[in-house]
C-alpha cells in the first residue's frame, strides 16, 4: 500500500490537540482502508506531519476530513526505505499493535501501572522471602502478558511494573490478561493470594534513557493508586481510543487525584465474566 507524508497547517496546536486528533484518526482509519503510523508537531512552523498508509492520497485526506476536519495542505507519496532511514521503526509492530504506532519525540503512548495491593502487610506476614515469592508470581504474569500484547516494560517499581504501549487495544487486553492470570493463580495451588490494581492513561510522555516521564505517566500512576484490588481503571482518553474495539466499561466518574488541580474522568474496565 502507498505511504504518504502529509503536511497540515496548525498554528497554536498543542500536543493535547494532536493526541485528540490522532485518536479520531484511529477511530476512522479502518473505514477508509488506511493506517495512521505516526505524527509530529513542529511548534516553530505551526505545522503537523502525519505518516499514513492509504490506498491513495485522496483516501488519506478523506480520513482526516471525516475524523476531525483538519485536511492536509500537501500530501506527498514517500519511499518507505527512505523514511525508515531517517525515522526507523515505521512498521515495528504496526500490524500486531492495532495500526497505532507513533514515533518518540511526539508520540502517543498508553502507560500502564500495576500495583500489588497490601504489599507492606504481606511482607510483615510472610517475611522477605515469602513476599519475594509472591512478587515473582506477579512479575511472571505481568511480563507474560506484556510479551503477548506487545507492551514494553519501562521499569519495576518495587510493588509493580510500569509499561508502555503504542496500541490501546494491546494495553487493555494486557491489563485483562494480567487480572485473569492472577485470578487463575489464586484459584490454583498458590500458597498466598495475590491482588493487583491497574491504571492506564494515554498521552505523550517524554522519553529519556529508556524511561518515560511527564504528566501522562504521573496520571497513570495516580489512577492506579485510586483503583481497588482486581480493578482496572482507565483515563477517559483511553476509553475514547478504544471505541469500536469491543471492550466494556463501567459508568465514568470524575475524581480528584493527588497532585492534579482538576478532576480526572475515569472508567473501570469490565473484565470478569467477559
Amino acid at each position: 500500500m502507498p505511504l504518504f507524508m502529509d503536511i497540515h497547517d496548525a498554528p497554536g496546536a498543542t500536543e493535547e490537540d494532536l493526541a485528540k486528533a490522532h485518536m479520531a484518526d484511529i477511530a476512522f482509519q479502518d473505514k477508509y482502508g488506511s493506517t495512521i503510523l505516526t505524527y509530529w508537531l513542529n511548534k516553530d512552523s505551526g505545522t503537523v506531519n502525519c505518516l499514513v498508509e492509504a490506498p491513495s492520497a485522496e483516501q488519506a485526506n478523506a480520513l482526516h476530513r471525516a475524523a476531525h476536519g483538519m485536511e492536509a495542505k500537501k500530501m506527498i507519496e514517500v519511499n518507505k526505505a527512505v523514511v525508515e532511514a531517517f525515522l526507523g521503526r515505521v512498521d515495528q509492530t504496526a500490524a500486531a499493535m492495532d495500526h497505532a504506532t507513533t514515533q518518540t519525540g511526539s508520540s502517543l503512548r498508553i502507560i500502564l501501572f500495576t500495583d500489588m495491593v497490601g504489599s507492606p502487610q504481606m511482607t510483615q506476614e510472610l517475611g522477605d522471602a515469602g513476599a519475594m515469592e509472591v512478587l515473582q508470581v506477579h512479575d511472571t504474569i505481568v511480563r507474560g502478558a506484556l510479551e503477548q500484547q506487545g507492551g514494553r516494560e519501562v521499569k519495576h517499581t518495587g510493588d509493580g511494573i510500569m509499561a508502555a504501549f503504542v496500541s490501546v487495544a494491546g494495553s487493555i487486553n494486557c491489563a485483562i490478561d494480567i487480572q485473569r492470570g492472577i485470578s487463575d493463580n489464586n484459584k490454583g495451588e498458590s500458597k498466598h493470594d495475590l491482588h493487583v490494581r491497574i491504571g492506564l492513561c494515554a498521552g505523550e510522555p517524554v522519553e529519556k534513557n529508556q524511561d518515560l516521564f511527564g504528566t501522562s505517566v504521573q496520571l497513570a500512576a495516580r489512577i492506579c493508586d485510586h483503583a481497588a484490588a482486581e480493578e482496572i481503571l482507565v483515563a477517559h482518553t483511553v476509553q475514547e481510543l478504544s471505541a469500536g474495539k469491543g471492550f466494556k466499561f463501567g459508568q465514568p466518574d470524575e475524581v480528584l487525584l493527588k497532585g492534579f488541580a482538576t478532576p480526572t474522568k475515569i472508567s473501570s474496565v469490565i473484565w470478569q465474566g467477559s
